[in-house]
């Protein structure tokens, strides 16, 4: 059974005989830090370091705490109880006890061997030192009166929230739509502090129509959801994004409410579910801090992260949860969908195309016809009503992706409550006719002939004028454009840029590839210097301690034993070693190791009260005394 004393050894074990997937777990959820970590026994005193166990207490409820308090109690007393006997002490079932072992177990807190459980020495030490820093005794724990019950909903409270519940969850899917289109064109950099960098924050704050201090909070929900993803320093959409925005939008609410409950924090989850059908306010925060003695201001935080979300997404409304927020945690992400189903806007297929080249769309469109708009028309208003705007680069936009005049006016006819205004017709005619007239390819790295000795791009037409106007066009200076012939200019920038110079200056510009075929090009996207690392911290020093024991898999292994003896010496734990004797039985002796060196092993031997010396060679195991 596990002891109380000889933490570091027995725990050590015990991390070694974890697999790869529960050991990177307990690593990211203790936070351990991959300084000075070579090996299972160095994991082992990180673990058991005083200010990683009081972080990892601060994470668990009340319930759990008073376990492991009663747990080193009787293991001090009695020796190290089972689940019945602390079942028994606490006064509750089987099935509660067994589930706050599986708890402490897996966060590293607890022994478990042969059906009797104690928790690490460092572990008890915390609990038993916890009153000097008021923080509640063992006696508190078990004892201790939670606040009042919190006020259930009423039917006209339900009312009232559901009333806003659907606008809010409503703003925030189209909010999350504009902030992945946006960073499907240009992703955004993170900053290594936290956070996204300001000048990108404020683009994706204008372009999903919100606040910049919501850009971040739009980012967790999304990424809550599996649709955007941070690498390299940078935020971009996932590979899940694109049949998510294809979707309609009470498919795409229920997925950003799905990802919500899913990534909700396992402190908070079940708390939540008890209380879906209570006001929460501020009543709610005083019981999770009572629940969670030891959490102070964290858990307070995410409390009001994880709230803050679920406002946004229509899951609650002035701390009051509204009817698809308690389908949600209760039933589940069909029922709550099928809540919200009353709560949204009906989705519209058609439009309004006005004569000044706007398109108004009277309701939220349908995921088809609003993608295919798109990518033909610029987004100037977001809501619930939105307005779409028809420029000729919009135009040559689309007929880049494939699009052509026919099969524009097709469409448009076929959704427009007001037929297909001359004007627009006008320019749809204009921009075909002078679609890929401006075309930017690259040179032949090689090319020294025509002046193209150093040159990495080139701009062609046979509209001589056009050119001349590219030429003294000072918003293209940069790119410093020189004449090759009268029907082409030439550039020491790449094509890209180029290409999107001129696109943003608005002219009929297209790209073309070596055999003179249209191509579709798209922003490069940026990694900014400083952005936050994706390497998974966990899982390399995994793999580190897993090497620095690799040389003797076998428990018996001489490294291995003389690991466990020399950490017997730096702790002062007394140990019971097994020797084998010349006759080829084993012996046990009960020592209190003074020092290793040359291979052997100077200890005091407790029964006989005589110092022995042992080689290395001979012992076969080690284990706590």
């Amino acid at each position: 059974m596990p002891a109380t004393s000889g933490s570091a050894l027995a725990l050590a074990a015990r991390l070694r005989a974890l697999d790869d997937d529960a050991l990177t777990r307990l690593v990211t959820d203790r936070g351990v830090r991959q300084q000075g970590i070579r090996d299972f026994f160095d994991l082992a005193e990180a673990l058991l370091d005083r200010a990683s166990v009081q972080t990892a207490l601060q994470r668990l409820d009340r319930p759990t705490l008073a376990l492991l308090a009663v747990a080193g109690e009787l293991a001090a007393t009695t020796g190290a109880p089972t689940a019945g006997q602390l079942a028994d002490a606490l006064g509750a079932t089987r099935q509660e006890v067994d589930e706050r072992i599986a708890t402490g177990v897996a966060a590293g807190l607890l022994g478990e061997e042969s059906g009797r459980v104690a928790p690490w020495d460092a572990v008890v030490e915390q609990l038993t030192a916890w009153p000097a820093f008021g923080l509640p005794s063992r006696t508190e724990l078990v004892g201790g009166t939670p606040p009042p019950a919190l006020e259930p909903v009423s039917e006209s409270d339900a009312r009232f929230v559901d009333r806003g519940a659907g606008d809010r969850a409503f703003a925030t899917v189209t909010a999350v739509t504009e902030l992945l289109l946006a960073l499907r064109d240009e992703p955004a950099r993170q900053l290594a502090r936290g956070g996204v960098a300001l000048p990108d924050g404020r683009r994706l704050a204008a372009l999903a129509g919100v606040e910049s201090d919501q850009v971040d909070v739009l980012l967790d929900i999304a990424s809550r959801a599996g649709l955007a993803t941070l690498e390299g320093g940078s935020w971009s959409p996932s590979g899940a994004a694109a049949a998510w925005l294809a979707g309609a939008r009470l498919e795409r609410w229920a997925a950003l409410a799905s990802g919500w409950l899913e990534r909700l924090p396992d402190e908070l989850r079940l708390v939540l579910r008890q209380l879906a059908h209570a006001v929460w306010g501020e009543r709610l925060a005083d019981f999770v801090t009572w629940l969670y003695p030891a959490g102070g201001d964290w858990i307070r935080q995410r409390l009001s992260t994880v709230g803050h979300e679920a406002e946004l997404l229509g899951l609650v409304g002035g701390a009051t949860p509204s009817t698809p927020g308690t389908a949600l945690l209760v039933d589940g992400v069909e029922a709550a969908s099928t809540a919200m189903a009353d709560l949204f806007p009906a989705e519209v297929e058609q439009v309004y195309v006005q004569h000044d080249l706007s398109i108004i769309a009277p309701g939220p469109l349908v995921a088809a016809v609003d993608n295919r708009l798109r990518g033909l028309a610029d987004v100037e208003a977001r809501g619930v009503a939105s307005t779409y705007r028809v420029t000729g680069a919009s135009l040559t936009r689309a007929m880049i992706a494939g699009e052509t005049s026919a099969s524009i006016t097709e469409f448009l006819t076929g959704i427009s409550l007001t037929g297909i205004p001359q004007p627009l017709d006008y320019l749809l005619a204009d921009t075909a006719a002078r679609f890929g007239t401006l075309r930017v390819g690259a040179l032949d790295p090689g090319a020294t002939s025509g002046g193209g000795f150093g040159m990495a791009s080139y701009v062609h037409s046979n509209d001589t004028a056009l050119l001349h106007q590219l030429a003294v066009d000072q918003n293209l200076a940069p790119l410093a454009l020189r004449a090759d012939d009268e029907h082409r200019l030439l550039s020491r920038i790449d094509m890209a840029p180029v290409y999107w110079a001129l696109a943003d200056a608005r002219y009929p510009v297209v790209a073309e590839d070596a055999e003179g075929r249209i191509i579709e090009l798209r922003r490069e996207r940026r990694v900014g210097a400083g952005g936050a690392l994706s390497d998974d911290t966990a899982a390399i020093l995994v793999a580190r301690v897993r090497s620095g024991s690799a040389v003797t898999p076998e428990e018996t292994g001489q490294a291995w034993l003389a690991r466990q003896l020399e950490t017997a010496v730096k702790n002062k734990m007394a140990v019971v070693v097994s020797v084998r004797l010349p006759d080829g039985s084993d012996v046990d002796y009960h020592l209190e190791p003074a020092s290793m060196a040359s291979g052997r092993l100077r200890a005091r031997d407790r029964r006989a009260d005589i110092e022995r010396t042992l080689p290395l060679s001979s012992i076969t195991a080690v284990r706590p005394a």
